[in-house]
């Protein structure tokens, strides 16, 4: 926020000097960033009138001067090359020993002397904008080159400094976000006088009202989308007369950035500066029916905006439409086909309080910025708008430039309401930690617009309405320890028990799950728990798959992060597609993170939250050398990992089946189940998920639920004996229909073992001639054992006879040849 230090002084008296008066506002919470001293560097230029001008006679470019700068005496010759200069002009002049800035033109200043050019003396020289120190993209196009031209009632013989307002201090304050009341000169000047003590005083907004006509004859305004307006008001101007505005405005506006149009364009922006509402102007002819519609816009529909390009609107953004088109978008830019011009005759001044997060996202999503929708990001003063309205039709009837119709008309369907807070003088000094009366309590709320009575030991608080950020006691501690001041707040030790911590079972396992991964050779990446809302189309997830229930941030940073993730395996694939794009061909990275499940929509309360693993392989198993093969990973690397984790975290009981999830290939994934619940899950990429997340070669990922392990990961390990006596083993081969996987076999084999069976094992697995069509031959390796005594071959061939017997049920196998 770009402030006139000669601004502020016109609504509360400043007596200190610059350097304090930023020491003190920085001690208040309004962090002072940069202090500019306009002009610096220069001296010694004053306004002079060009009394005559004709041509050098030995030179075709070259214009010869006589300028009457207001010293008496006779008028002074100055040469000079800009065609720009007529008979009459008010001009800058730098006369011989003055000073000028570096610039463009002069990068290290320069001290003028007398100068001879092509035989004639020169006795100074006129100066354009850029040589007086003035940015070109504060001034219109035609003030960009040649000699700065002056009003032509611009007094002679005063130094440049006074007549531009160069002679004044801009205070630039680094203002944060919930501090919208201080975008305006008005709201700093208002903490100003908090400070100092010194009374507030609010600039004139008295209209005298044209005795004929009603601005309600002239304009009607509607709100369709009170959800995204929540008031909206207008005036009517007749007789507009489209001229500059006045010098001093004009200083003031470059002095806080802000470029001069016209009259009607200035004020808008000048109320805007000095009491923080944004305002827009129409040309009231030209809008159809005389109405104004706050709306959301069409899908597709389109918008001109003032600076000739087409916008292609969509239905989230704010459009205020006339009886037939969109005249401008709320809150951002107004449209061209309303634009005020020359030829306006009748105007119609806006000023309205629009949804803030809705500005911010119409801004992005369009690439426009502007002081406008700054503040209305920030959120405005609803109570203010006539205010605002009231101080541009005073400051356009100073300037002779209007007459004002009676009346202002507006749409306003819910009244804004102010925050009242009810809160005590111990427990604000408790929160703060130190022992302020209430009496100075209630003086510096008062002070900063608050409305404070106390009574019976409480203090009931009503916030300004320019304070939109206070809605609960913590603020008005903060408000109270601030205007009290940090630096009267005594350190201490901290009147506490100190107890030792701990981390929580499971940041334990989560720690030892880390260190797992990382022992296995992934390295850990760390994402955002926010997606891109179509990443759920890209795993192909079913319509009506859960893990579409997500919940949608109001406010995204951009489109890719507009849901809270109810899946990580989005963020895995997104990471080592940007991994792979980037040339790194093998990728092995891991995560532990969190997902978040609404129990319903909208939210009604906070959403679980589930810790998960995720991982995810693509590329070489190692970086390869000369004498090495390519080796790339596969599915049972990462089968590897997932059984290498469970035995370390303590997980015997575990399966393995086949997974049905859509963004895995059906026949190279697998879940992980555990005590019957299925926890996680893995396997290669489908092909056409691969695909939609731009993964040009084969991935494979897992995801898996860290709560689970806990139990196991935690339990006291048990340990036993070596086993005293031999184990036997069998071998058998059963052929089987193809789609029989081994998890089933091994199911059914554990099933009808018996308590002797310590182990399965599939070593072999054939399809060929010696196997019918639609077949295939697995074969398993079974270890028996006994804890007390040597088993016999009785005892081992019964058992293999129950699960052939068992196998040839269930699947209807046979035993191969």
């Amino acid at each position: 926020m770009l402030a006139s230090l000669e601004w502020l002084k016109q609504y509360v008296d400043i007596n200190i000097s610059v350097a304090e008066l930023c020491d003190k506002i920085t001690r208040v919470g309004l962090e002072v960033d940069t202090v500019t001293q306009l002009g610096k560097g220069l001296e010694g230029v004053i306004t002079g009138k060009v009394m005559e001008i004709h041509r050098h006679p030995d030179s075709d470019h070259l214009w010869v001067c006589m300028l009457d700068y207001g010293q008496g005496g006779e008028p002074v010759q100055i040469l000079t090359g800009a065609q720009n200069v007529h008979q009459y002009d008010i001009v800058p002049v730098a006369v011989v020993g003055s000073v000028l800035p570096p610039s463009e033109r002069n990068p290290q200043g320069l001290k003028l002397k007398k100068a001879k050019m092509r035989g004639l003396d020169s006795f100074g020289m006129l100066c354009s904008a850029d040589e007086l120190g003035i940015e070109s993209k504060l001034l219109l196009p035609e003030q960009r080159n040649g000699i700065f031209i002056l009003p032509e009632n611009t007094p002679i013989g005063v130094d440049i400094k006074t007549v531009l307002g160069l002679d004044d201090t801009v205070i630039d304050i680094d203002l944060t976000s919930n501090r919208a009341d201080c975008f305006s000169i008005i709201g700093l000047a208002r903490e100003i006088s908090a400070i100092t003590g010194c009374p507030l005083k609010m600039p004139a907004m008295d209209v005298k009202e044209a005795a004929a006509g009603k601005a309600s004859d002239y304009v009607n305004v509607k709100i369709d989308a009170p959800e995204l307006c929540s008031r909206f008001a207008t005036r009517v101007l007749k007789d507009i007369k489209i001229m500059p505005s006045p010098e001093w405005m004009q200083r003031r506006l470059r002095a806080c950035g802000v470029r001069p149009i016209s009259n009607v364009v200035d004020v808008t922006n000048y109320v805007m500066l000095e009491l923080g509402q944004p305002m827009h102007a129409y040309d009231a002819d030209k809008v159809a029916g005389h109405t104004l519609i706050v709306r959301r816009a069409e899908e597709g529909e389109k918008l001109v905006t003032l600076d000739g390009k087409e916008r292609e609107l969509t239905s989230a953004m704010i459009t205020i439409g006339d009886a037939e088109k969109a005249a401008g978008l709320g809150g951002v830019m107004g449209g061209l086909l309303t634009e005020v011009t020359d030829e306006t005759k009748n105007v119609i001044l806006e000023a309205a309080s629009f949804h803030g997060p809705s500005i911010r996202r119409t801004s992005r999503a369009l690439g426009l910025r502007s002081e406008a929708s700054g503040r209305f990001e920030r959120g405005v003063d609803t109570i203010r708008d006539h205010d605002a309205l009231n101080r541009a039709a005073h400051l356009l009837e100073e300037m002779g430039a209007c007459e004002t119709f009676s009346g202002i008309v507006e749409a306003y369907p819910e009244e804004l309401k102010p925050a009242v807070i009810t809160t005590t003088a111990a427990k604000i000094n408790g929160r703060i930690g130190v022992n302020i009366a209430e009496d100075e309590m209630v003086a510096i709320l008062s002070k900063l617009g608050f409305g404070v009575e106390a009574k019976d030991g409480e203090l009931l608080i009503t916030a300004p309405t320019w304070r939109r950020d206070i809605d609960c006691d913590a603020d008005i501690s903060e408000e109270i320890a601030r205007m009290h001041g940090y630096d009267f707040i005594e350190s201490h030790q901290p009147e506490l028990t100190i107890t030792q911590g701990s981390q929580s079972v499971l940041d334990d396992v989560k720690d030892d799950v880390q260190d797992y991964m990382v022992g296995a050779g992934l390295s850990e990446m760390m994402t955002y728990s926010f997606i891109k809302a179509n990443a759920y189309d890209k795993m192909l997830l079913a319509a009506d798959d859960a893990r579409r229930n997500c919940i949608e941030l109001l406010n995204p940073i951009t489109d890719a992060f507009s849901v809270m993730r109810t899946t990580m395996v989005p963020s895995a694939l997104q990471t080592a597609s940007f991994n792979l794009r980037n040339h790194n061909s093998s990728v092995a990275l891991f995560e532990i993170g969190r997902i978040f499940l609404p129990k319903a929509l909208p939210l009604t309360e906070d959403p679980a939250e589930r810790q998960l693993l995720t991982a995810v392989l693509s590329g070489s198993r190692k970086v390869l050398n000369w004498c090495d093969d390519k080796g790339n990973v596969d599915f049972y690397d990462m089968k590897g990992i997932v059984e290498g984790l469970l035995e370390a975290m303590q997980v015997s009981d575990y399966t393995m089946t086949r997974s049905q999830q859509p963004y895995l290939h059906p026949g190279k994934s697998c879940d992980i189940v555990v005590n019957g619940e299925v926890i996680g899950s893995f396997g290669e990429v489908h092909p056409v998920v691969q695909e939609n997340f731009e993964l040009d070669q084969v991935t494979y990922v897992l995801e898996m639920a860290v709560e689970p392990l806990v139990a196991s990961a935690t339990a006291v390990p048990q340990y036993k004996h070596l086993p005293k006596f031999p184990s036997m083993s069998r071998d058998i081969a059963v052929v089987v229909p193809a789609e029989v996987t081994n998890a089933e076999l091994e199911q059914v084999i554990r099933a009808h073992a018996g308590e002797l069976l310590q182990g399965v094992r599939v070593f072999d697995i054939y399809t060929g001639k010696q196997v019918a069509a639609g077949c295939k031959s697995m074969a398993f390796n079974l270890t028996y054992q006994a804890a007390d005594r040597t088993l016999t071959d009785a005892e081992v061939d019964a058992s293999m006879k129950k699960v052939i017997a068992e196998v040839a049920e269930a699947y209807k196998a046979k035993l191969r040849d």
